[in-house]
Protein backbone atom coordinates (compact mmCIF):
# COMPACT_ATOMS: atom_id res chain seq x y z
CA UNK A 1 0.00 0.00 0.00
CA UNK A 2 1.24 3.12 -0.71
CA UNK A 3 1.66 5.22 2.40
CA UNK A 4 -0.35 8.03 2.72
CA UNK A 5 1.11 9.43 6.18
CA UNK A 6 -0.29 9.39 9.78
CA UNK A 7 -1.73 12.25 11.79
CA UNK A 8 -0.85 12.17 15.64
CA UNK A 9 -3.88 11.76 17.94
CA UNK A 10 -6.62 10.92 14.94
CA UNK A 11 -7.07 6.98 13.76
CA UNK A 12 -5.39 5.15 10.98
CA UNK A 13 -7.59 4.29 7.72
CA UNK A 14 -6.09 1.83 5.85
CA UNK A 15 -7.45 3.97 2.87
CA UNK A 16 -7.60 7.34 1.81
CA UNK A 17 -10.05 9.31 4.65
CA UNK A 18 -13.11 10.43 3.62
CA UNK A 19 -14.51 14.30 5.64
CA UNK A 20 -17.61 15.07 5.42
CA UNK A 21 -18.38 19.01 5.05
CA UNK A 22 -21.14 20.30 7.52
CA UNK A 23 -21.53 23.77 6.85
CA UNK A 24 -23.64 25.85 9.50
CA UNK A 25 -24.14 29.30 7.57
CA UNK A 26 -26.64 31.29 5.74
CA UNK A 27 -24.26 31.73 2.71
CA UNK A 28 -21.80 29.03 2.10
CA UNK A 29 -21.51 28.79 -1.79
CA UNK A 30 -22.75 24.59 -2.15
CA UNK A 31 -25.62 24.09 0.48
CA UNK A 32 -25.78 27.83 2.54
CA UNK A 33 -28.55 27.87 5.13
CA UNK A 34 -29.60 23.87 4.90
CA UNK A 35 -27.62 23.02 8.49
CA UNK A 36 -28.22 26.97 9.90
CA UNK A 37 -30.01 24.83 13.35
CA UNK A 38 -28.31 23.25 15.50
CA UNK A 39 -30.07 20.37 15.58
CA UNK A 40 -30.70 19.79 11.75
CA UNK A 41 -26.72 20.49 11.54
CA UNK A 42 -26.10 17.75 13.96
CA UNK A 43 -28.57 15.56 12.17
CA UNK A 44 -27.17 16.06 9.09
CA UNK A 45 -23.36 14.90 10.49
CA UNK A 46 -24.72 11.96 11.84
CA UNK A 47 -26.02 11.44 8.54
CA UNK A 48 -22.18 11.70 6.60
CA UNK A 49 -21.27 9.85 9.53
CA UNK A 50 -23.50 6.69 8.76
CA UNK A 51 -22.72 6.95 5.24
CA UNK A 52 -19.21 6.56 5.03
CA UNK A 53 -17.85 9.67 6.67
CA UNK A 54 -14.44 9.31 8.82
CA UNK A 55 -14.41 12.75 9.84
CA UNK A 56 -17.13 15.68 9.87
CA UNK A 57 -15.59 19.46 9.14
CA UNK A 58 -17.89 21.53 11.22
CA UNK A 59 -17.38 25.18 9.47
CA UNK A 60 -19.90 28.33 10.95
CA UNK A 61 -18.09 31.37 8.17
CA UNK A 62 -18.45 30.82 4.28
CA UNK A 63 -15.34 31.16 2.48
CA UNK A 64 -16.74 31.30 -0.66
CA UNK A 65 -15.40 33.80 -3.13
CA UNK A 66 -16.30 37.39 -1.99
CA UNK A 67 -17.64 36.16 1.32
CA UNK A 68 -17.60 38.54 4.04
CA UNK A 69 -16.45 37.79 7.56
CA UNK A 70 -18.99 37.11 10.47
CA UNK A 71 -18.59 38.13 14.17
CA UNK A 72 -16.09 35.71 16.38
CA UNK A 73 -19.49 35.59 18.39
CA UNK A 74 -21.52 34.37 15.71
CA UNK A 75 -19.30 31.89 14.79
CA UNK A 76 -18.78 30.38 18.19
CA UNK A 77 -22.51 30.52 18.27
CA UNK A 78 -22.85 28.42 15.19
CA UNK A 79 -20.13 26.20 15.84
CA UNK A 80 -19.71 25.28 19.39
CA UNK A 81 -22.91 23.37 20.11
CA UNK A 82 -22.91 21.25 16.75
CA UNK A 83 -19.17 20.53 17.61
CA UNK A 84 -20.03 19.45 21.22
CA UNK A 85 -23.03 17.18 19.62
CA UNK A 86 -22.02 15.29 17.26
CA UNK A 87 -18.41 14.99 19.36
CA UNK A 88 -20.88 13.29 22.16
CA UNK A 89 -22.16 10.70 19.53
CA UNK A 90 -18.17 9.44 19.08
CA UNK A 91 -17.73 11.33 15.73
CA UNK A 92 -14.22 12.31 14.85
CA UNK A 93 -14.95 16.27 14.38
CA UNK A 94 -12.57 18.78 12.40
CA UNK A 95 -13.50 22.42 13.13
CA UNK A 96 -13.46 24.38 9.91
CA UNK A 97 -11.93 28.08 11.20
CA UNK A 98 -9.44 30.91 10.92
CA UNK A 99 -10.08 31.85 14.65
CA UNK A 100 -8.01 31.40 17.42
CA UNK A 101 -11.21 31.65 20.26
CA UNK A 102 -13.12 29.47 18.00
CA UNK A 103 -10.48 26.70 17.88
CA UNK A 104 -9.98 26.61 21.41
CA UNK A 105 -14.10 26.15 22.64
CA UNK A 106 -14.32 23.77 19.57
CA UNK A 107 -11.55 21.81 21.32
CA UNK A 108 -12.74 22.09 24.11
CA UNK A 109 -16.32 21.19 22.97
CA UNK A 110 -15.22 17.72 21.52
CA UNK A 111 -12.99 18.45 18.22
CA UNK A 112 -9.68 16.60 17.38
CA UNK A 113 -8.47 18.36 14.25
CA UNK A 114 -8.40 21.95 13.61
CA UNK A 115 -8.92 22.77 9.93
CA UNK A 116 -7.69 26.63 9.32
CA UNK A 117 -7.81 27.59 5.89
CA UNK A 118 -5.48 30.69 6.16
CA UNK A 119 -3.06 28.10 7.80
CA UNK A 120 -2.64 30.51 10.83
CA UNK A 121 -2.42 33.33 9.00
CA UNK A 122 -5.77 34.86 9.37
CA UNK A 123 -5.47 35.45 13.23
CA UNK A 124 -1.80 35.52 14.68
CA UNK A 125 -3.11 33.54 18.01
CA UNK A 126 -4.16 30.10 16.04
CA UNK A 127 -1.23 28.57 15.95
CA UNK A 128 -0.32 29.22 19.99
CA UNK A 129 -3.39 27.42 20.80
CA UNK A 130 -3.16 25.04 18.53
CA UNK A 131 0.32 24.03 20.05
CA UNK A 132 -1.12 24.67 23.75
CA UNK A 133 -4.09 22.38 22.81
CA UNK A 134 -1.76 19.48 20.83
CA UNK A 135 -4.23 18.40 18.55
CA UNK A 136 -3.86 18.20 14.87
CA UNK A 137 -3.72 21.08 12.32
CA UNK A 138 -4.52 21.46 9.04
CA UNK A 139 -2.36 24.10 6.96
CA UNK A 140 -3.53 25.19 3.61
CA UNK A 141 -2.01 27.38 0.95
CA UNK A 142 -4.12 30.57 1.48
CA UNK A 143 -3.27 34.28 -0.43
CA UNK A 144 -5.73 36.37 1.98
CA UNK A 145 -9.55 36.57 2.69
CA UNK A 146 -12.13 35.86 0.27
CA UNK A 147 -13.06 39.55 -0.24
CA UNK A 148 -9.84 39.63 -2.36
CA UNK A 149 -8.35 36.04 -3.13
CA UNK A 150 -8.99 36.33 -6.63
CA UNK A 151 -6.98 38.78 -7.27
CA UNK A 152 -4.23 36.84 -6.20
CA UNK A 153 -4.53 34.08 -8.46
CA UNK A 154 -1.33 34.97 -10.22
CA UNK A 155 1.44 32.59 -10.50
CA UNK A 156 4.53 31.56 -13.18
CA UNK A 157 4.40 27.96 -12.03
CA UNK A 158 1.76 27.59 -10.02
CA UNK A 159 2.76 23.64 -8.72
CA UNK A 160 6.16 24.75 -8.05
CA UNK A 161 4.55 28.10 -5.68
CA UNK A 162 2.26 26.29 -4.00
CA UNK A 163 4.62 23.86 -2.39
CA UNK A 164 7.35 26.76 -1.62
CA UNK A 165 4.81 28.67 0.26
CA UNK A 166 3.53 25.58 1.89
CA UNK A 167 6.95 24.49 3.16
CA UNK A 168 7.74 28.05 4.34
CA UNK A 169 4.20 28.13 5.83
CA UNK A 170 4.50 24.76 7.55
CA UNK A 171 7.96 25.57 8.98
CA UNK A 172 6.92 28.51 10.93
CA UNK A 173 3.75 26.58 12.07
CA UNK A 174 6.68 24.05 13.63
CA UNK A 175 8.26 26.85 15.04
CA UNK A 176 5.17 28.23 16.43
CA UNK A 177 5.02 25.14 18.33
CA UNK A 178 3.08 22.88 16.72
CA UNK A 179 4.48 19.01 16.58
CA UNK A 180 4.91 18.21 12.82
CA UNK A 181 3.83 14.86 13.39
CA UNK A 182 0.31 16.80 13.99
CA UNK A 183 0.58 18.58 10.76
CA UNK A 184 -2.02 17.98 7.58
CA UNK A 185 -0.87 19.92 4.22
CA UNK A 186 -4.18 21.06 2.08
CA UNK A 187 -2.99 22.91 -1.49
CA UNK A 188 -6.31 25.00 -1.06
CA UNK A 189 -8.58 24.42 -4.42
CA UNK A 190 -10.24 27.32 -4.91
CA UNK A 191 -8.52 29.84 -2.80
CA UNK A 192 -6.75 32.58 -4.85
CA UNK A 193 -6.81 30.10 -8.01
CA UNK A 194 -8.39 29.74 -11.47
CA UNK A 195 -9.54 26.57 -12.98
CA UNK A 196 -6.63 25.98 -14.71
CA UNK A 197 -4.54 26.21 -11.35
CA UNK A 198 -6.84 23.70 -9.77
CA UNK A 199 -6.35 21.26 -12.34
CA UNK A 200 -2.82 21.67 -11.90
CA UNK A 201 -2.78 21.08 -8.78
CA UNK A 202 -4.47 17.81 -8.70
CA UNK A 203 -2.61 16.66 -11.55
CA UNK A 204 0.81 17.29 -9.12
CA UNK A 205 -0.05 16.06 -5.98
CA UNK A 206 2.66 13.81 -6.08
CA UNK A 207 5.05 16.82 -5.96
CA UNK A 208 3.04 18.03 -2.49
CA UNK A 209 3.66 14.70 -1.31
CA UNK A 210 7.27 15.69 -1.28
CA UNK A 211 6.29 17.95 1.25
CA UNK A 212 6.31 15.07 3.65
CA UNK A 213 3.33 15.44 5.79
CA UNK A 214 -0.47 13.81 4.81
CA UNK A 215 -2.28 15.85 2.24
CA UNK A 216 -6.19 16.64 2.49
CA UNK A 217 -8.00 17.51 -0.65
CA UNK A 218 -10.86 19.85 -0.68
CA UNK A 219 -12.04 19.75 -4.28
CA UNK A 220 -16.03 19.46 -3.64
CA UNK A 221 -18.39 20.94 -5.70
CA UNK A 222 -15.62 23.61 -6.71
CA UNK A 223 -15.78 26.41 -9.59
CA UNK A 224 -12.74 24.35 -11.51
CA UNK A 225 -15.27 21.48 -11.67
CA UNK A 226 -17.99 23.63 -12.85
CA UNK A 227 -15.54 25.27 -15.55
CA UNK A 228 -14.96 20.78 -16.51
CA UNK A 229 -18.56 20.15 -16.82
CA UNK A 230 -19.77 22.78 -18.89
CA UNK A 231 -17.18 23.61 -21.13
CA UNK A 232 -15.84 26.18 -23.23
CA UNK A 233 -18.05 29.13 -23.06
CA UNK A 234 -21.31 27.60 -21.66
CA UNK A 235 -22.63 28.03 -18.11
CA UNK A 236 -21.26 25.99 -14.85
CA UNK A 237 -23.73 23.50 -13.63
CA UNK A 238 -24.78 24.74 -10.03
CA UNK A 239 -23.14 23.40 -7.43
CA UNK A 240 -25.07 20.30 -5.78
CA UNK A 241 -24.62 18.85 -9.85
CA UNK A 242 -20.93 18.56 -9.62
CA UNK A 243 -21.11 15.48 -6.94
CA UNK A 244 -20.04 13.03 -9.15
CA UNK A 245 -17.21 15.17 -10.65
CA UNK A 246 -16.42 15.08 -6.91
CA UNK A 247 -15.90 11.49 -6.87
CA UNK A 248 -13.83 11.62 -9.50
CA UNK A 249 -11.51 13.59 -8.16
CA UNK A 250 -12.18 11.98 -5.09
CA UNK A 251 -10.26 8.68 -6.67
CA UNK A 252 -7.98 10.20 -8.47
CA UNK A 253 -6.34 11.90 -5.40
CA UNK A 254 -6.83 8.75 -3.20
CA UNK A 255 -4.88 6.86 -6.02
CA UNK A 256 -2.34 9.89 -5.81
CA UNK A 257 -1.74 9.16 -1.88
CA UNK A 258 -3.77 11.86 -0.68
CA UNK A 259 -4.63 11.04 3.10
CA UNK A 260 -8.06 12.30 3.13
CA UNK A 261 -10.70 13.97 0.82
CA UNK A 262 -13.17 16.80 1.88
CA UNK A 263 -16.26 16.31 0.05
CA UNK A 264 -19.95 17.40 0.62
CA UNK A 265 -21.97 14.47 -0.27
CA UNK A 266 -20.31 11.45 1.11
CA UNK A 267 -21.51 8.51 -0.37
CA UNK A 268 -20.32 8.43 -3.71
CA UNK A 269 -16.98 9.40 -2.95
CA UNK A 270 -16.56 6.98 0.21
CA UNK A 271 -17.31 3.89 -2.54
CA UNK A 272 -14.91 5.66 -5.08
CA UNK A 273 -11.71 5.61 -2.21
CA UNK A 274 -12.50 1.86 -1.43
CA UNK A 275 -12.33 1.30 -5.06
CA UNK A 276 -9.30 3.07 -5.28
CA UNK A 277 -7.96 1.16 -2.12
CA UNK A 278 -8.74 -2.38 -4.19
CA UNK A 279 -7.40 -0.96 -7.13
CA UNK A 280 -4.39 -0.47 -5.42
CA UNK A 281 -4.16 -3.93 -3.21
CA UNK A 282 -4.60 -5.57 -6.28
CA UNK A 283 -1.59 -4.29 -8.64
Amino acid sequence: MRGRGTVQDLPEWDRCAVMGVVNVTPDSFSDGGRWFDTAAAVKHGLVLAGEGADLIDVGGESTRPGASRVDESEELRRVVPVVRGLASEGVTVSVDTMRARVAEQAVAAGAALVNDVSGGLADPDMVPVVAAAGVPFVVMHWRGFSESMNSRAVYEDVVAEVVAELRARMEAVVAGGVSRERIVIDPGLGFAKDASHDLSLVAHLDELRTLGRPLLVAASRKRFLGHVLAGEGAAPPPARERDAATAAVSALSAQAGAWAVRVHEVRATADAVRVARAVEGAA
